[in-house]
């Protein structure tokens, strides 16, 4: 299904906000002078939002540039901006400390002016309603959940864009919700289309040589469709934003057992030919045996082809400093099998489904600076943590001093020398895009 992208809204957005130096680990590029020369510089920018709270699990507020100490692959950087900001407002850059005012100018450097910020609000939400992978039956769930995230979580200051990724069709660019009549519109589209654990059993006859194909073809739509978007927010600089990223999560090789065991019902028949001589001399020429060798085959690498496919997309939110915030619809579950699949799916199989649908989106929560709320029915409170942590956060940055300008990934760490802190939430890595080959290698 062919989604409408919102790259334009995003980039006129990304225009008409303040822009201060570039990206998270990209490099700035080519400014020609007068003379036609052409400056190059390898320096990148970095910034990242930090979160510090007390033992009491309280948010921390009146923290100095001078209580921070940032590494780069541990080499100290000197912090450059700090700001924080407190209930969505931001109070400035205060990194004035000595260091940072006499930091040395680059040779060859040029940054752009900051200009002033047009827009004093700090947040911008994606909600990513994954309706490829939501049950039907779940369609009230998340209807009401998504109420809960409309009267919880949204402000009035707050930028937020809706996208579905299947038969919702849902696509309503960022923008300020005044009375809610978009969010209203999203809701009333909504319409969970995920496979019923029936339809999968009943699809293992045909499945191909990667196994279930509905299960690939919907997650990939589900990844590409986010991966397009973080991308597009990639170009936007000076706000926290976040995917609240609604979905019961993904699984590459679902009911193995139970799929497995109705591929052998079957092809029982054909075994009924063979006597009991030609099984015993040759156990491999069963029909059981060669399904359950070509069934291994097929799904061997289910496990690795998701994994990969998660990392993928964790690596463009981070690129993108985009925190994802999980949450499953279905609240505290405890594995069971209703009336209606009772006779083909398996207690283990069903248990397994629903832990490795779960850990996908733990997944996706941890690696992006968010966290997932899952195996909870308190959907009140996940809206509430998740609303502090967008709206009271330090955000850090500083030109990395990295001694080695060829290594692409980066990792960061960030002490802090108060005591009775717990350990500070922020991007621990970034990664830097690869420099093109056509790029010159010097300018003059």
């Amino acid at each position: 299904m062919k989604h409408r992208t919102l790259l334009t809204p995003l980039l006129l957005l990304a225009a008409a906000l303040a822009m201060t130096p570039p990206l998270s680990g990209q490099s700035q590029g080519q400014t020609e002078g007068e003379q036609g020369t052409t400056f190059r510089t390898t320096t990148n920018f970095v910034r990242t939002h930090v979160i510090v709270r007390d033992r009491q699990g309280r948010f921390v507020p009146d923290l100095k540039v001078d209580e921070f100490r940032v590494y780069e692959d541990g080499i100290l950087q000197n912090i450059t901006l700090f700001t924080p900001w407190i209930g969505g407002r931001a109070l400035g850059n205060l990194a004035t400390t000595a260091s940072a005012a006499a930091a040395p100018v680059e040779e060859g450097l040029i940054l752009p002016s900051v200009r002033p910020r047009q827009d004093e609000s700090g947040r911008l939400f994606i909600v990513f309603i994954d309706d490829l992978h939501l049950q039907p039956s779940d369609t009230p769930r998340v209807k009401d959940l998504l109420k809960r995230v409309r009267d919880t979580l949204i402000h009035d200051n707050d930028l937020v864009g809706f996208v579905s990724t299947g038969t919702s069709s849902i696509s309503i660019d960022p923008s300020y919700d005044y009375g809610h009549r978009r969010f209203n519109e999203a809701i009333e589209r909504v319409m969970g289309s995920a496979p019923s654990p029936d339809e999968f059993i009943e699809a293992a006859l045909i499945e191909s040589a990667q196994g279930p194909q509905q299960v690939r073809f919907n997650a990939h739509v589900a990844f590409r469709t986010a991966y397009e978007l973080l991308e597009q927010l990639a170009n936007i600089q000076d706000r926290r934003k976040a995917f609240v990223y609604i979905s019961n999560g993904y699984h590459f090789n679902p009911f193995a057992e139970s799929r497995l065991q109705r591929i052998k019902d079957f092809y029982s028949i054909l075994d009924a030919d063979l006597t009991q001589e030609e099984i015993t001399r040759d156990p491999n020429q069963t029909q059981d045996h060669l399904q359950t060798s070509a069934f291994h085959q097929r799904t061997a690498f289910s496990t690795a082809d998701l994994i990969n496919q998660v990392a993928e997309l964790t690596r463009a939110a981070q690129r993108a400093n985009v925190a994802f915030y999980t949450i499953d619809p279905r609240g505290l579950q405890v594995p069971s099998v209703d009336a209606s699949t009772r006779a083909q799916i398996s207690y283990g199989d069903m248990r397994d489904f629903i832990t490795t649908q779960v850990s996908t989106l733990r997944v996706l929560a941890d690696e992006t600076g968010g966290f997932a709320g899952v195996e909870s029915n308190d959907f009140d409170g996940i809206l509430r943590r998740i609303d502090s942590e967008m709206s009271d956060f330090y955000e850090v940055g500083y030109i990395s001093s990295n001694p080695d300008p060829t290594k692409l990934r980066r990792f960061i760490k960030i002490e802090l020398t108060r005591p009775g802190l717990q350990e500070p939430i922020y991007k621990s890595e970034y990664t830097l895009p690869r420099p093109s080959r056509n790029a010159p290698s010097s300018g003059n």
